[in-house]
């Protein structure tokens, strides 16, 4: 049996003759298989449409950046645009799942995850407070060490 891409749960498939022994020594009938469609560890599906989540730095967030995202159906380069705020959704044309008795795909949306380093070196500090101290944010202060500080 091939099943057709873009079934969804509760789609059924008929068989021809691969049912039940006709009445009185007649041809089998039809078989009818109802679907259920596994989840994917990665992906949410809603008809055929696919949504996921991208997790890119603080720095891609800010400066932009074109990253390899793994679709369902191989690597996608997809653009972030500079300012990509946390939540935004960056809609990929076509990568989603084919659209059953139709024609095209859905597309794949994805969610954006911003990384944020919980430790950094001295250097990326450094340069983290001038930073913050040209955009006139107001941070904590530098921790001073056994030898100075930062």
């Amino acid at each position: 049996m091939t099943i057709p891409p873009g079934v969804d749960t509760g789609t059924q498939l008929r068989v021809s003759g691969e049912g039940e022994g006709g009445f009185r020594g007649g041809p089998p009938g039809d078989l009818y298989v109802e679907l259920i469609v596994k989840d994917h560890n990665r992906f949410e599906r809603e008809g055929s449409q696919l949504y996921a989540e991208i997790e890119i730095s603080y720095l891609q967030a800010v400066l932009g950046a074109e990253i390899e995202f793994e679709t369902i159906d191989g690597e996608e380069k997809v653009r972030i645009p500079p300012g990509t705020q946390p939540g935004a959704q960056i809609r990929v044309d076509g990568a989603g799942v084919p659209i059953l008795r139709g024609r095209g795909r859905g597309d794949l949306l994805l969610s954006v995850v911003i990384e944020i380093p919980t430790k950094v070196s001295k250097d990326e500090e450094r340069l983290l407070r001038q930073l913050a101290e040209i955009s006139g944010d107001p941070v904590l202060p530098a921790k001073k060490g056994l030898f100075g500080s930062v």
